[in-house]
């Protein structure tokens, strides 16, 4: 599929009764506007293009349901504002997203690791908004308290995972698809009680939005099976984070090739 096709496919999906379509040939971006709200949103083509040639036609399905949901929750915005909507969320992106909103707004964050950062989520039932300065106000709330409202959710959250064994060593997937996989990373209580568990070495993985995996790695082996696994889930993923895992003691996130690094050093 080429990018003609994909924005002739959106038009067909979304309708241009609703929307308007701009598209950008030279960048290879379409711009999408709501007729009725009057605010949009810029889509990368290439990046739908490429879980394509994985996901087929699920890749178009999962971004025409963001887009509705994201236009949904502009909506409610704007004719009911924040009202009753208190439930807020962190959520872990790549360093490399985007800081500000498409208005121009600075997003609420938190520094992680090197590949990390931690944004805010207002959450919307079926979909959430990344929180910005300018909904402070409107929120009543400093960013200090979206802080701490986040640690504070995150850790009502179930934790239940999923294990399987690959030549000696064990990984553990937590996998709920509620949006805030990848936050569990930042439930301190839950990685503890998982470094209990572990015999080998423990890594955390946070490919995409919707998986965390846990590993228990024993032999050398085990890095090259989690490396391969990352990079598999990190290119389908939705909304990607890192194909970089992380190595986990005392709290503290090492990335692997950093420590192969160190170790080779030695």
């Amino acid at each position: 599929m080429e990018s003609k096709q994909l924005v002739a496919e959106l038009k067909k999906r979304l309708g241009e009764a609703h929307y308007t379509f701009i598209f950008d040939e030279k960048h290879d971006k379409l711009r999408l506007d709501n007729k009725v709200i009057r605010r949009g949103m810029d889509i990368s083509l290439a990046e739908i293009l490429a879980k394509y040639e994985t996901k087929k036609q699920r890749a178009i399905d999962e971004v025409v349901y963001t887009i509705e949901q994201t236009f949904a929750a502009m909506t409610h915005e704007q004719e009911q504002g924040f009202e009753g909507l208190a439930s807020v969320y962190p959520v872990v992106r790549s360093t490399s997203f985007q800081k500000k909103s498409n208005e121009g707004h600075a997003f609420v964050t938190t520094d992680h690791t090197a590949e990390t950062r931690i944004f805010y989520a207002l959450d919307l039932g079926t979909t959430y908004r990344l929180i910005d300065e300018s909904m402070l106000p409107k929120l009543n709330i400093t960013a200090e308290q979206v802080r701490e409202m986040a640690r504070f959710s995150v850790k009502k959250l179930p934790t239940s995972v999923k294990r399987d064994e690959v030549s000696g060593n064990v990984y553990y997937f937590l996998n709920h698809n509620d949006g805030y996989d990848a936050s569990r990373i930042l439930n301190d209580g839950f990685l503890k009680e998982m470094a209990s568990q572990i015999e080998g070495e423990m890594t955390v993985s946070v490919p995409h939005q919707d998986v965390l995996i846990i590993g228990d790695i024993r032999n050398d082996v085990g890095y090259d099976v989690l490396a391969q696994m990352t990079m598999h889930f990190f290119t389908v993923g939705a909304v990607p984070i890192t194909s970089l895992s992380f190595v986990y003691e005392d709290g503290r996130f090492e990335p692997i090739f950093i420590l192969a690094k160190n170790k080779k050093r030695e």
